[in-house]
């Protein structure tokens, strides 16, 4: 599940408990997908000052109705949130896919082996309802800081528009360059390592 989707089940499931509490407000923090940190913060009562901050997975706050102290905060039984508000989670959309295309060196023309990768990118993304992509471009470190500014970027575009040549939606296609700033393989300076060159490929 993305970063984008967490918060909705987030909020759904706040109302979900909220109906359910008697009386009061409960507020459980669900897990990113990846393992990638968030927080929340639960104040007892609109424009008080107590307030509770949850910031690891399946913790939990507790506030009663009209109550002016910090939210209780424990944690949640990962299972038994599961159990009692499957419905919330058999909404969550389909977590996000991630491909990685690699390219022949100093260019823009992807392997032979990532050209297939990619009618599997396009698969995937089509089969997503609505389902859109973030294509970041990267090189290795032959060459300039700025050349390689600018050939990651072409290789990102590059992308975008075979992947437009094929019938998906181009406004739904993010794409950006990184140069050589995020190797996937660290090298000094002048190092044609193919890993590098390379084009990831977020479908959410």
């Amino acid at each position: 599940m993305s970063r984008r989707t967490y918060p909705l089940i987030v909020a759904a499931l706040t109302l979900l408990l909220a109906a359910c509490s008697t009386p009061g407000t409960r507020v459980v923090l669900l897990p990113q997908e990846g393992g990638a940190p968030s927080a929340v913060v639960v104040r007892a009562k609109a424009g008080a000052g107590a307030e509770t901050t949850l910031s690891q997975p399946y913790h939990r706050a507790t506030a009663a109705l009209g109550a002016d102290r910090a939210p209780a905060l424990d944690q949640a039984d990962p299972a038994k949130v599961k159990a009692e508000h499957g419905s919330l989670f058999e909404m969550a959309p389909p977590r996000a896919q991630r491909y990685t295309l690699y390219f022949d060196a100093g260019g823009t023309v992807l392997t032979a082996e990532s050209q297939q990768t990619l009618e599997e990118v396009l698969a995937a993304a089509l089969a997503r309802s609505g389902g859109d992509m973030v294509i970041t471009g990267h090189t290795d470190t032959v060459g300039s800081g700025a050349s390689n500014d600018a050939l990651s970027t072409q290789r990102a575009q590059q992308v975008r528009q075979m992947l437009a040549d094929r019938q998906f939606p181009p406004a739904r296609i993010e794409a950006a360059g990184r140069g050589e700033r995020e190797l996937a393989v660290p090298t000094a300076d002048e190092v044609d390592e193919p890993r590098n060159r390379r084009v990831t490929i977020e479908v959410r």
